[in-house]
């Protein structure tokens, strides 16, 4: 990060400086007061159960002298004057993404945002790889993609940066409107609009509009309007419903769109190819990921690349290099198995297309779905996760083993083919009955929603 001025700071938030000291910049922004240390904020978040400021004094000791507060209570009288720099606010977390908005306009960078049911961190990780084969290129920590992470994310970059890409979640209306008004990109990707999180929005129409927030604040790339780039999908993401005062650009397999995805060749965990045909110029690309899916995703980031200036030879030696973050389809194995560990999230969607490319990857054993509860489908649940067990009955699937309460629904669509089907209300009733079907030459997907914990079933069959 560049040094910002104390005054900056105060300018940017809005807040009022009520102690100061003699650093009058700093070069860090932390919320964790176990990271924080000098010439560091310390931004001090009130939450439900735990209050930032109680560690001011930890944070001091650490060797930091700026604070970003919204209360005087318990801590302020043991801050001496002259020691200290306070900025206080009415809200930290709001105050911190208008001073991440603020340096991130000073760093003069192209802005990319990238938001979606599913397939958000893959499709962000590959425009990151692509551009970075021309640019200096800056995304999300890990899956900081929230009203304080994605702040934070931004304070890891510098002036050297060239590009960034940054991923915006939310789990209800308004959250990505306030995202997208922090970073104002001047491309915005939406990946699908399926029905994570329908819980808290009630339909897919609510979901589209919500996801759509983020078209609100395209900004101008100079002389260019800026860009809405998505995969169409006939229903919600067409460029009648997306119109708005920027260009768009439509990808899918439809015949219609400005890239024409075809020939697709699914090689399970050795990755894809696909063809893709843009203004008359037909290419082949190869991406080393697996799943039939990143075929939209993989062109996503194409038509991303060739929007910054970079050839789609550029953009495939970037995607060449993809590493995906945390657990999304990972390969594990030992002398005995090999575990597909797609544990990071599900929705019904992803759920899909994880069966779709287990089917697809070579064993000499089984092919073996552990699949858990997936989260925040509301009333949508028992419907949604009984699909999920139809669908995989319909794949060249050995054995399906559901792990949950909500995941019994997946097994009751699972059953009365010639999938093998069992049912578990806990993890811990599972672990001893590993060995009775899982086994030598056997190829394992494990996958459910991140409060579910799936990696510790990961473990366990690891440890076989």
């Amino acid at each position: 990060m560049d040094k910002i001025s104390i005054e900056a700071v105060v300018e940017a938030t809005g807040g009022r400086l009520i102690k100061t000291c003699d650093e009058g910049f700093i070069t860090g922004v932390k919320h964790d007061s176990r990271q924080c240390g000098a010439g560091d904020m310390f931004v001090a978040i009130k939450g439900e159960n735990h209050d930032g400021h109680t560690y001011i004094p930890q944070v001091l000791e650490a060797g930091c002298r700026t604070v970003l507060v919204s209360h005087k209570n318990g801590w302020y009288d043991h801050a001496e004057d002259g020691d200290i720099n306070v900025v206080e606010v009415e809200d930290t977390v709001y105050a911190m993404g208008q001073l991440a908005s603020y340096y991130l306009d000073t760093l003069d960078v192209m802005k990319v945002a990238v938001t979606g049911s599913v397939g958000k961190t893959t499709t962000r990780d590959m425009i990151y790889y692509a551009l970075s084969e021309k640019y200096r290129c800056g995304r999300n920590m890990k899956n900081y993609n929230n009203s304080i992470g994605l702040p934070l994310s931004i304070f890891q970059m510098d002036s050297s940066t060239q590009a960034v890409v940054l991923e915006m979640g939310m789990d209800r209306a308004g959250e990505i409107d306030r995202l997208a008004e922090i970073v104002r990109p001047h491309i915005a990707v939406i990946t699908n609009i399926g029905v994570s999180h329908i819980e808290n929005l009630g339909s897919r129409e609510g979901i589209f509009h919500a996801k759509m927030e983020v078209a609100k604040h395209i900004s101008s790339m100079g002389q260019e309007r800026g860009a809405l780039i998505f995969p169409w999908d006939g229903r919600f993401l067409t460029k009648e419903n997306t119109r708005g005062d920027y260009r768009q650009v439509m990808v899918g397999e439809d015949g219609k769109s400005d890239y024409i995805i075809s020939d697709i060749d699914d090689r399970g965990l050795d990755g894809i190819e696909f063809t893709f045909e843009h203004m008359t110029k037909s290419s082949r690309v190869a991406i080393p990921v697996p799943g039939r899916h990143n075929a939209v995703n993989g062109t996503l980031a194409i038509a991303v690349s060739h929007m910054l200036g970079l050839s789609t030879e550029e953009a495939e030696a970037g995607l060449s290099k993809l590493k995906l973050t945390g657990s999304r389809l990972k390969l594990l194995e030992n002398d005995k198995l090999r575990v597909i560990d797609d544990t990071y999230n599900a929705s019904p969607d992803s759920m899909k297309s994880a069966l779709k490319v287990l089917e697809r990857s070579s064993c000499s054993g089984s092919r073996i779905a552990i699949l858990g509860d997936m989260y925040e489908l509301g009333e949508q649940s028992g419907k949604q996760h009984f699909e999920v067990g139809l669908f995989a009955r319909g794949l060249r699937i050995d054995k399906l083993i559901a792990v949950g309460s909500e995941a019994e629904r997946i097994a009751e669509g699972a059953s009365g083919g010639g999938l093998q089907v069992m049912y578990f209300k806990k993890k811990e009733d599972l672990y001893g009955k590993m060995n009775q079907f899982i086994g030598q030459g056997d190829i394992i997907l494990v996958k459910g929603s991140r409060g579910m914990k799936m990696e510790q079933i990961v473990e366990k069959v690891l440890s076989i």
